[in-house]
């Protein structure tokens, strides 16, 4: 998961080479300088949650004596629903690197845009939306990743190696980051793609594609003993729901939109609308 926050540091500093050219935009977005704000905020938020999941403590090997001694007792901690994800942990398979082939690439999806020449057109706008979903998809998951401790499956396993059962990301189980950023980066493009070309044909398969490659990732997280199922339906839901909200919010031709705003003392606001 750094290489998340680097790809949103890196992209704010890369920023100005989504420049405009092309014809006169028609886009349906609307942005402000409100959007590179929520952007600079969840870096800062990312970038705190990454110092406070770096502070937390890996599983010690007295407790782990104690679950290998005591198995019942220790998965009678971990919801009945999510108990059979020990099992599922395969510890000779290949999957913790099967599952970063589509979590890597996933990042890379939005810039497929600059294939056609109307989105190409509004790159520097489509560029800081998918900035912002990347920052705000980053901070949720680092503030809550660093604050909650949760054993990842693999911890429960006496199959697993001493040395992956004590890793220091032993207790980021909750929730899947892996997944999270996925479904943010396929799902803002999914939902991008839908309102550029709302008349396409390939509509049902852009979606299909966005739902499917993160769930790809989520099972092969669980294959190799990343994460239970409710870590990685919690991240696929908030991945989702962030890669659709941004630009839905920044839509022009809806009721619901974001700008910016003032109290009555002049500071600084962040202001919903609803026209009716």
């Amino acid at each position: 998961m750094k290489f998340f926050y680097l790809l949103v540091i890196s992209s704010i500093l890369s920023q100005p080479l989504f420049a405009q050219y092309g014809p006169v935009r028609q886009s349906p977005y609307e942005t402000s300088w409100v959007d590179g704000a929520i952007s600079a905020a969840g870096v800062g938020l990312s970038y705190w949650g990454l110092r406070l999941m770096m502070k937390k403590k890996a599983v010690t090997e007295e407790e782990l004596q104690w679950m290998d001694a005591n198995p019942e007792a220790a998965r009678a901690d971990i919801p009945f629903f999510d108990r059979w994800a020990i099992d599922f942990y395969v510890p000779e398979a290949r999957a913790n690197q099967i599952s970063d082939i589509p979590f890597y690439a996933s990042f890379g999806l939005p810039f497929l845009f600059l294939a056609d020449e109307r989105t190409r057109s509004d790159a520097g706008q489509i560029g800081l939306l998918y900035l912002e979903t990347m920052a705000i998809t980053g901070a949720l998951f680092a503030q809550v990743n660093g604050r909650v401790n949760r054993k990842r499956p693999n911890v429960y396993s006496p199959e697993a190696s001493m040395e992956i059962r004590r890793d220091d990301k032993s207790q980021n189980s909750f929730y899947g980051g892996h997944i999270t950023a996925t479904a943010a980066a396929t799902f803002f493009t999914a939902k991008v793609f839908n309102d550029y070309f709302p008349d396409s044909p390939a509509k049902p398969y852009v979606w299909a594609g966005a739902a499917a490659v993160p769930a790809l990732v989520g099972y092969y997280r669980m294959r190799a003993g990343k994460h239970f199922l409710s870590d990685n339906l919690i991240g696929y839901a908030i991945g989702a729901g962030v890669g659709i909200l941004v630009p839905h919010l920044h839509k022009e031709v809806e009721n619901l939109s974001l700008s910016p705003g003032q109290t009555l003392q002049g500071a600084s606001t962040i202001r919903f609308r609803y026209r009716f």
